[in-house]
């Protein structure tokens, strides 16, 4: 199947993404978004969002006249639907007394009934947009039949989960391997023909469903193992352990490899995508949904930290050093940073946050646009996101800038030889060692 111009429904961290480089690869692209200030700021030639590279791969884009930004879909060969799908903070589902998460599909909905006045056969409409299994099938095929024409056979359409990393999203988006799912063979064949535009990995295809189950597989795995490490890290406080340490030596062992504990599990995928599958089968994934409720309470765990570290947090004034979900990204989305801050704050603690990849303020959290200001008048310093800029800090630089000596870490960034030589003292995660 051949295309000229394609459209991709939504522009944030992967559809922005994936619209500059089909644009840079020679397709006609029309980028859609329903947020007036988004599109305000494209049409700048200016980005909304960090990831780096993205900004010069937009102004190649821009430049070539092949990407086009709108705010609704025009008649395309191909239709991308590149929307978020978070979950309700306000709905949950219920099993056996045990509430779970429900996926909010509503852009996505609406991302699909946008497509369908323009839809014309022959088309391709390809789902990227993480989803619970079956969305294309019985999400999206009724909606788009009622523009008359017959998903795999008047039109071709298909799932292709993302799977890039924020930081090194344009790379991943061309080197990685690419799962295709068609609704029909020939609708899975008309998506590789498509991402074999730009995409140098291997493409697999497959059917649709498998294709939606295999991308929350790969999180929820990711999800679980993370979980038994941040349960080690308890552990290790309760019997007295480093727990870095037994980690480190527990990973010697061939087949073992366990990942490192923290503050807790954030971004829009690992801390979203297994509720997806236990709203879709509660009695089948008990193993998932405890691995779930681990993390997400695991913020509860670090205030106790902090708390450990300083008493009484009501009035203390505290440093919160990042905010994002992830080192070196700007990306807030679920973010157990922000949730940390949230908790102390309710506490009574004095919260200054410092993130350097995003210093506009963030609801509820006031946000300060440098270290100095954050650290300047602290009773402690609570490390929550390992930026290289914080790993790279030293007791002399923090000294100068803080008159306190207590720190918290919650990444075992800091190496605690160094900064107790210094006259710090400093509370890690997950170690119950004096």
């Amino acid at each position: 199947m051949k295309f000229n111009k394609i459209c991709v429904l939504g522009l944030g961290y992967i559809g922005l993404p994936t619209a500059s480089t089909f644009a840079t690869h020679g397709l006609r692209v029309v980028g859609v978004d329903v947020n007036p200030l988004v599109l305000a700021t494209l049409r700048k030639g200016e980005i909304h969002i960090h990831e780096p590279g993205l900004h010069a791969a937009l102004e190649a884009a821009l430049k070539t006249g092949n990407l086009t930004i709108n705010e609704s879909p025009v008649e395309a060969d191909a239709f991308i639907i590149a929307v978020p799908t978070p979950f309700y903070n306000d709905k949950f589902g219920e099993h056996k007394d045990q509430k779970y998460k429900l996926a909010d599909m509503r852009a996505v909905t609406s991302a699909t009934q946008a497509i369908v006045p323009v839809l014309r056969k022959g088309n391709l409409v390809v789902l990227e947009s993480t989803s619970p299994p079956r969305t294309t099938i019985d999400l999206l095929i009724p909606i788009l039949e009622k523009s008359g024409l017959k998903a795999g056979v008047d039109f071709q359409l298909a799932y292709s989960p993302e799977r890039v990393l924020p930081g090194q999203i344009l790379r991943e988006l061309i080197e990685n391997a690419r799962v295709i799912g068609g609704v029909t063979s020939e609708s899975a064949e008309a998506g590789r023909d498509l991402y074999a535009i730009f995409v140098k990995g291997q493409i697999v295809i497959t059917d649709a469903t498998t294709a939606e189950m295999v991308k929350l597989m790969e999180n929820t795995y990711r999800d679980i193992n993370i979980a038994i490490a941040n349960e080690f890290s308890r552990l290790a406080e309760r019997f007295g352990v480093d727990a870095w340490e037994a980690i480190k030596i527990a990973s010697l062992h061939p087949r073992v490899k366990i990942l490192n504990p923290g503050p807790g599990v954030g971004g829009h995928c690992i801390s979203v995508d297994p509720w997806f599958l236990v709203e879709s089968a509660p009695d089948l994934s008990t193993l998932i949904s405890a691995a779930r409720r681990v993390n997400d309470s695991q913020p509860h765990f670090a205030l106790e930290l902090v708390r450990k570290a300083i008493g009484d947090l009501h009035g203390r004034k505290i440093a919160a050093l990042g905010l994002a979900f992830k080192p070196d990204v700007d990306d807030l989305r679920e973010s157990p940073a922000a949730e940390v801050v949230h908790l102390l704050q309710e506490e009574g603690a004095i919260v200054k946050a410092f993130e350097p990849f995003r210093l506009e303020g963030l609801p509820g959290i006031t946000c300060v646009n440098t270290l100095e200001e954050a650290v300047r008048d602290a009773d402690c310093i609570v490390l929550l996101v390992h930026h290289a800029q914080f790993v790279a800090l030293s007791p002399k630089d923090l000294a100068k800038k803080s008159p306190t000596r207590l720190l918290v870490d919650m990444r075992n960034a800091w190496n605690p030889a160094q900064w107790q030589a210094a006259g710090f003292k400093l509370f890690r995660l997950g170690v119950g060692k004096n």
